[in-house]
């Protein structure tokens, strides 16, 4: 009986013994993990170099960058994408972001700007309105951008976050909201003086005669096939007519005096 009596208490001994050991063997690991991760973290060939973004049209990448918060040079893995989203987030002009790290060096950054579709004169300069009519840039002179210029009419006391409270401007972004971003680029002016009349130019001096803006989708959908085919048109025109139910070209006639008879 003395016998089986002192094996268990060897063993259990034995463990007892091995259990500090374990202990030490796990932390000694734990301490070269935290070690290598350390090490790891503010490697030189993780620092951040490059920032790639992608969707942008408005913004330029150094714009993203001062608005996300990045700066270069900083450890890539202490770097916290969910915060640079939050701050591109807060920015007006964007309405969606992804941010990703791509190893070694390199931040990856999709947006979804909102996009300006008009420009409109106010108090105290200009505006640029997306299709809701928020005010996503202002500025005191107007700029070089390819956006339609609405004339006219005037905000007053509109600023970046505001948005639109007159009604006929509503209308005329509404109209914008159906042409796609090439036609917007190729509107130059649109004039709202007379919401009865209302007329536009391209960035070739073509005019469109819209009228008012009853049948809205119907002459937006012309004037989106118009501007789809201007670039091929083979024949020069001086203005196209969709007050009516039967559009109307009317092609730029250039006189020539008629040849002398000898």
């Amino acid at each position: 009986m003395a016998e089986q009596n002192t094996q268990p208490e060897t063993v259990s001994s034995a463990k007892r013994r091995r259990a500090p050991r374990r202990w030490v063997r796990g932390l000694f690991f734990l301490l070269i993990c935290s070690a290598l991760m350390t090490a790891l973290i503010y490697s030189p060939l993780f620092t951040l170099q490059r920032v790639v973004v992608h969707g942008n049209t408005y913004l330029q990448a150094e714009d993203i960058e001062q608005i996300g918060r990045i700066y270069k040079g900083q450890p890539l893995f202490q770097l916290k994408t969910d915060e640079v989203t939050q701050h591109l987030l807060q920015d007006l002009r964007i309405e969606s972001a992804v941010v990703r790290r791509e190893l070694p060096d390199t931040l990856a950054i999709s947006i979804e700007e909102r996009q300006p579709v008009a420009t409109i004169a106010t108090n105290y300069g200009y505006a640029d309105l997306d299709r809701q009519g928020l005010v996503l840039a202002s500025y005191k002179n107007l700029r070089q951008v390819p956006l339609p210029l609405i004339t006219g009419r005037q905000l007053q006391d509109r600023f970046v976050g505001d948005t639109n409270t007159d009604d006929d401007v509503a209308a005329i972004l509404a109209f914008l909201q159906h042409l796609d971003g090439n036609a917007l680029n190729q509107l130059s002016e649109i004039n709202a003086a007379d919401m009865n009349a209302v007329t536009m130019y391209t960035t070739s001096a073509v005019q469109i005669r819209l009228g008012s803006l009853e049948r809205l989708e119907e002459k937006a959908q012309l004037t989106q096939d118009f501007l789809e085919a201007l670039p091929e048109s083979k024949h020069a025109i001086e203005y196209v007519d969709f007050r009516f139910r039967a559009p109307y070209i009317k092609l730029n006639e250039v006189y020539k005096e008629p040849a002398a008879h000898s």
